[in-house]
């Protein structure tokens, strides 16, 4: 039996049209004679979630990518990655269960799989302190990629998390030091990176995985420099409804704002009514795109494709302005 899908709070007329459809479908099973009404309800339902997720904010976005049946790495692992192997520990403090990583093959390509794990159930959640990286987590990951750096194993990194553990242990060991750190021994790995963030991309504990060759996000989640509480709690001394949804606004957070800033390379468009709705449908789809982009970059040699990552970062924020003179004159 399914698991009943999750409601968000702007998905109030596709509830009430989904029970609508559920009751005459259980009517149609005992008379047999309402299909016509029923295929007509399912028209309208299908057009309703279509036109709602056509048109969500962004504050509706985040909620989206953070629905509690949103498929998450050990998911995907499931789906779509055979033989997995996974691997513990960063040699120096624990294993931090935040952030998986291992050994995986997808379709004829063995790669080495890193990805933030929140875990759906409380018990789950709490294991993984949802998806919170520690900095035993970021070594790890380094660590695991050195290794298929050696084994010349292409590296995709799977980004879900509200951010970096926010503890005061976590800073003792040097969390924001080895973020830093993965970013500049991430950007000259030689051999090919490609990080898809499919659900939460936060601040610095997305960007401890997040340096690639190619860098996307699916069509319902959202990468931002901090999260809408935080950015409302600091602007506005409060986070309520109206300062997240207007943080949410003015972080340009969405897949569809990043690709038109250019800071990632593709959209992976979701299943009807977001990822939750229908996961293997969503595991095919980012199936298709990582063996796509898998193909692609083993024929780059190992310098272009350093030469080609390090110019791909060095490009953003950067921008056209009219020499002095021009402005001058325009006055």
């Amino acid at each position: 039996m399914s698991t009943p899908i999750s409601y968000l709070p702007f998905e109030k007329d596709i509830q009430e049209l989904e029970t609508v459809l559920a009751r005459m479908e259980a009517k149609t099973d005992e008379q047999g004679d309402t299909s016509e009404e029923v295929r007509r309800i399912r028209r309208e339902l299908t057009a309703l979630i279509r036109k709602i997720y056509n048109n969500l904010t962004a504050w509706d976005t985040v909620l989206v990518s953070r629905h509690p049946q949103r498929p998450q790495t050990c998911d995907y692992i499931e789906m779509i990655f055979d033989e997995f192997v996974e691997l513990h520990g960063d040699r120096a403090i624990g294993d931090d269960r935040a952030l998986r990583s291992g050994f995986a093959r997808i379709g004829d390509h063995r790669v080495l799989l890193i990805g933030h794990q929140k875990g759906h159930t409380l018990k789950e959640r709490n294991e993984c302190l949802f998806g919170c990286t520690h900095p035993e987590g970021y070594r790890k990951a380094l660590v695991k990629m050195k290794m298929a750096e050696k084994f010349k194993l292409p590296i995709i990194c799977l980004i879900d998390t509200p951010g970096a553990y926010p503890g005061i242990g976590a800073e003792e060991r040097g969390q924001a030091q080895l973020i830093a750190t993965n970013l500049f021994e991430m950007s000259r790995i030689a051999t090919p990176i490609i990080c898809v963030v499919i659900g939460e991309g936060g601040s610095g504990g997305a960007l401890g995985i997040g340096i690639g060759d190619r860098v996307s996000m699916l069509e319902f989640a959202y990468y931002s420099v901090i999260s809408p509480e935080g950015c409302a709690g600091i602007l506005w001394k409060e986070a309520n409804d109206e300062t997240k949804r207007l943080a949410a606004d003015a972080l340009k957070l969405t897949a569809r704002d990043l690709y038109r800033l250019r800071v990632i390379d593709d959209i992976i468009a979701e299943p009807l009514g977001g990822a939750h709705r229908d996961t293997r449908q969503m595991g095919t789809l980012l199936k298709t795109y990582l063996l796509r982009y898998l193909k692609d970059l083993k024929q780059i040699s190992v310098d272009e494709l350093l030469e080609q990552r390090y110019q791909k970062f060095r490009k953003m924020g950067v921008f056209d302005e009219e020499p002095p003179t021009q402005i001058a004159a325009a006055h």
